[in-house]
């Protein structure tokens, strides 16, 4: 019983924690937005509109789900449930700390990436469901485009498995958490032995994985339908592409989606790439700040700060360069990040070579 009580709480947590980012993501997004395009954003809910996102959900909460006569009502009511579940499945075996992973699973990588292709699925279901014609086609491209740039980010997370040698996140995050001699004496730090700290980071451990990191958030930008790469949800030609006719909760289950997609890519990209919840402060002969700076409370910290990071950076972006075109986009996919994904892979395997 307390077996099944542990997972439940466990899995009411994350999805507490999903629907809090998600209000926390709406109102930052609408805030940095407002500064970018020097504005104010949301000032009259709530004191410089913080109850803005809250009043915007009660309000969806109450409207009318309504199923379109011609649709697939099966498709059409299920595809927003897969597409979230899906995501939030992603979460479980991500590591938040040292010990603090709610499944710890030998092959967690590969299945946070098997997990999550199920949104594909949502997606598609959602627009042939709907039967619509702008909602099949905002479901193809957005299909196409997951596809394709799965192939470079699966490259560049290989490359990454290359150098640790293992599909175990938690195992990945460890290893990011202290610095071997030899990789010292590269740095030019002859009289430490052991470290930590930024150095310890797999982007400075070899330093090609800094080109995947590019890569992998790269594409991670095209899986998660943001921009520049929102052609799946061009409202200029799609009016909101695959959840044109969602309204009411089922529209709030793809809005979840949307921005827990967001945060579990960039997680994904802090275990891999950039010391998961390992301290960025090194321990350097007497002051040891990578050990007074780590453990349970810190490791949920420092990967916490380290993922809302990106965050920022995928908000920066969306209100900062314009949507691709279809051609443009594939061109990026097949004829440059693919190719330099595949090198960094090669480079891995030599570098795992040299290394041993």
């Amino acid at each position: 019983m307390n077996f099944y009580l542990t997972y439940f709480i466990v899995a009411a947590g994350l999805f507490g924690f999903v629907a809090l980012f998600t209000m926390f993501g709406v109102y930052a997004e609408r805030k940095v937005s407002a500064f970018i395009q020097n504005r104010l954003g949301p000032m009259e809910t709530g004191k410089y509109g913080s109850l803005q996102v809250l009043a915007d959900m009660i309000k969806m909460a109450q409207k009318e789900i309504i199923i379109p006569a011609a649709a697939d009502k099966i498709l059409f009511i299920a595809a927003p449930i897969i597409i979230f579940i899906g995501v939030y499945l992603g979460f479980v075996a991500l590591p938040w700390g040292p010990g603090l992973i709610p499944a710890n699973i030998n092959i967690g990588l590969y299945y946070v990436f098997a997990i999550i292709s199920i949104e594909t699925l949502g997606i598609l279901m959602a627009g042939w469901g709907s039967n619509n014609k702008y909602s099949i086609l905002g479901a193809m491209r957005s299909a196409a485009q997951i596809i394709s740039y799965e192939i470079p980010a699966g490259f560049s997370i290989i490359a990454v498995v290359m150098v640790a040698q293992t599909l175990n996140l938690q195992d990945i995050a460890m290893q990011q958490g202290v610095l071997s001699a030899e990789k010292v004496k590269f740095f030019g730090l002859w009289d430490v032995t052991h470290i930590g700290g930024i150095l310890s980071w797999n982007v400075f451990k070899a330093p090609h994985l800094l080109v995947a990191f590019v890569i992998y958030f790269i594409a991670s930008l095209a899986e998660s339908n943001r921009a520049p790469f929102d052609i799946p949800e061009a409202e200029s030609e799609l009016v909101a592409g695959f959840h044109t006719e969602f309204t009411g909760l089922q529209f709030a289950l793809v809005f979840l989606a949307e921005y827990s997609m967001m945060f579990l890519v960039s997680m994904i990209g802090v275990v891999l790439f950039l010391g998961a919840w390992n301290t960025p402060l090194p321990n350097i002969g007497a002051a040891k700040l990578a050990d007074w700076t780590t453990g349970a409370g810190w490791g949920i910290l420092w990967i916490l700060l380290k993922s809302l990071g990106l965050v920022g950076v995928q908000m920066w972006i969306r209100w900062t360069l314009p949507r691709l075109r279809v051609d443009q986009l594939m061109n990026l996919c097949w004829k440059v990040l693919t190719p330099l994904a595949f090198l960094c892979m090669l480079i891995s395997g030599v570098w795992r070579l040299w290394v041993m």
